[in-house]
């Protein structure tokens, strides 16, 4: 081995030593801002059995739900910045910057962005019965009848309900909200016809696409996705439309740069994991396993994408 190779081993070895020192040998948690058993929860789950053994740790997943993920994020903020302590957040964490009037938290500068775990597309479905096949003919019959047409949307401030609302506000059409408590109850009611539209991760709802109980109206991706040749991207109809949930790994502010680049790495390995893939396929999410530095632009941008989204919905927490 060349003396070149030798020093620049020595100083890798030197770095992972000093951030697993920083670490200890306490379980990593990560905490989860919503309640176990959906989307983020069972990903963290998934993310943190492959991060373990690449950190040489336990990893364990706490679900600390309410105010739209917040609760759980003021807890990574305030943690040491050990690496101990860290967040499975999702797009609320950019809305939210918006959708509350004062945080306890930046959602920027009190965290430290390790990196895009996944993305998942939503898809605008409506009961059979729906007077339009696509989406020039729903907006056109949205704007015959102001109003009188109606979204399902399983939580005031979602990223679900933001792509309804980025909707609207592009097409200037009158749809009314219809609130539930969660996304299940909200494709029910669509199922039964009790409302006409509703948008909904592809995972949730696309059994019923392909039994004939909902109808896909578009795609919330750039393009249109492999799985739904046939229904149209809302792009192609509202240039610039686009709207996908994400789901991210963040630790508290002040982290050292080796430690951060030690708990990304081992998150981003984790990603490309068979079982973590076999997940996000389940899902319907798309692995993504970016760098801090990328991941960190992107929630900064997310945040000024979404706060005039959210100033026209008028949304208020709940």
């Amino acid at each position: 081995m060349k003396r070149r190779d030798i020093l620049i081993s020595s100083i890798a070895a030197a770095l992972g030593s000093a951030a697993h020192a920083q670490m200890g040998n306490a379980p990593v948690r990560i905490l989860v801002g919503a309640p176990a058993g959906g989307s983020t929860d069972t990903l963290a789950r998934t993310l943190a059995a492959s991060m373990g053994p690449a950190l040489g740790r336990t990893v364990i997943v706490e679900n600390r739900p309410g105010a739209g993920g917040n609760i759980a994020a003021d807890a990574v903020a305030k943690a040491a910045p050990d690496g101990n302590t860290l967040l499975m957040s999702f797009t609320s964490h950019a809305i939210n910057a918006t959708l509350y009037p004062s945080l306890p938290f930046d959602p920027v500068k009190d965290f430290t962005a390790l990196t895009a775990v996944a993305t998942s597309p939503s898809i605008l479905v409506a009961h059979p019965s729906l007077p339009a096949s696509n989406l020039r003919e729903l907006i056109a019959l949205a704007k015959a009848r102001p109003g009188e047409l109606n979204f399902a949307i399983g939580s005031v401030g979602s990223s679900l309900h933001m792509a309804g609302e980025a909707f609207k506000m592009q097409s200037g059409v009158n749809i009314v909200n219809i609130p539930y408590r969660g996304t299940a109850p909200a494709v029910q009611d669509v199922l039964a016809g009790q409302v006409q539209l509703m948008f909904a991760a592809v995972g949730n709802v696309q059994a019923h696409i392909q039994a004939g109980k909902l109808k896909a109206l578009g795609v919330t991706t750039a393009k249109r996705l492999p799985a739904f040749p046939d229904v149209q991207a809302i792009a192609e109809v509202l240039p610039g439309y686009e709207s996908s949930a994400w789901f991210g790994l963040f630790g508290p502010a002040r982290m050292s740069p080796e430690l951060t680049r030690q708990i990304s790495d081992a998150a981003r390995q984790a990603i490309k994991q068979p079982e973590m893939q076999r997940r996000l396929e389940t899902e319907g999410a798309i692995p993504v396993g970016n760098s801090p530095k990328e991941f960190s632009a992107f929630v900064q941008g997310e945040i000024k994408r979404w706060a005039q989204v959210v100033k026209f919905s008028g949304a208020k927490p709940e």
